[in-house]
């Protein structure tokens, strides 16, 4: 416990899933969290749960301006960042040939653009030593039909964090990236999929993780803490793989 007393946080979609878990797990080690969800609803419900500690901020991380705002807010209730936690994201899954410009742009609005928005706009508040961390995806390591444009999107995101690392190790700034397997998240009913389409789906894809089940939110939560606490100041650039061996077995 207390592995993040004192420190600040930024989760983005951090109202759901991964990102609500993380938000719920800084809190219990002593952070302070601001979280950013697009929905104005799951934002009030996130903050309703998750109680006392937390900075509850609506905003579009694919908008620029939106996180130039978010990032003034956090500077007027935190005053600078100890951990950006880049997690928001969306998938959309279509085979290559049937992927419109919507479908392609919204993933890389959100996936691509998304992360470097949340940097850009927080960097200023960055203290030394801070730690960044991106979520990326296992499928970044391996090929899965119709997942084409988010893979695409998601080793990008792995791409930008070795870049970072150097550029902003003088800052004393870590960057590190998170590539979930599949994981029992919210993300699955946001597929614009039936939900016989989705199992049907899902049980596919579950035939290849070795560990012969789905990830938990609270797994990922883990390993973000350990990227976001001093237990991994000597890691920096490095991408881990938590998804049952699906990438690696």
């Amino acid at each position: 416990m207390n592995r993040l007393q004192g420190k600040t946080a930024l989760i983005t979609g951090g109202t759901t899933g991964i990102g609500f878990a993380t938000a719920k797990l800084f809190l219990q080690e002593g952070a302070r969290v601001a979280i950013i969800g697009q929905d104005e609803q799951r934002v009030r419900a996130a903050a309703e749960e998750l109680g006392a500690g937390v900075v509850a901020i609506r905003a579009d991380v694919a908008s620029a301006s939106d996180m130039e705002a978010a990032a003034a807010r956090i500077k007027l209730e935190f005053g600078r960042l100890d951990i950006v936690f880049a997690n928001a994201g969306i998938a959309k899954p279509a085979p290559f040939a049937d992927a419109d410009a919507s479908n392609i742009d919204d993933q890389i609005d959100v996936n691509l653009k998304g992360v470097i928005y949340t940097v850009q706009k927080t960097l200023p508040l960055l203290n030394n030593p801070a730690s960044i961390i991106f979520t990326s995806t296992t499928l970044a390591e391996q090929g899965a039909n119709n997942l084409g444009i988010y893979s695409a999107t998601k080793a990008a995101v792995r791409s930008l964090a070795r870049t970072l690392s150097s550029e902003l190790k003088e800052r004393g700034v870590r960057v590190n990236v998170i590539s979930p397997g599949l994981i029992e998240t919210p993300i699955y009913g946001k597929l614009g999929m039936t939900p016989e389409a989705v199992q049907a789906w899902a049980g596919e894809l579950l035939g290849k993780v070795p560990a012969g089940r789905f990830g938990q939110a609270h797994e990922i939560a883990k390993v973000a803490l350990f990227l976001a606490s001093d237990d991994s100041s000597y890691i920096l650039g490095e991408n881990l793989l938590v998804d049952g061996g699906m990438a690696t077995i």
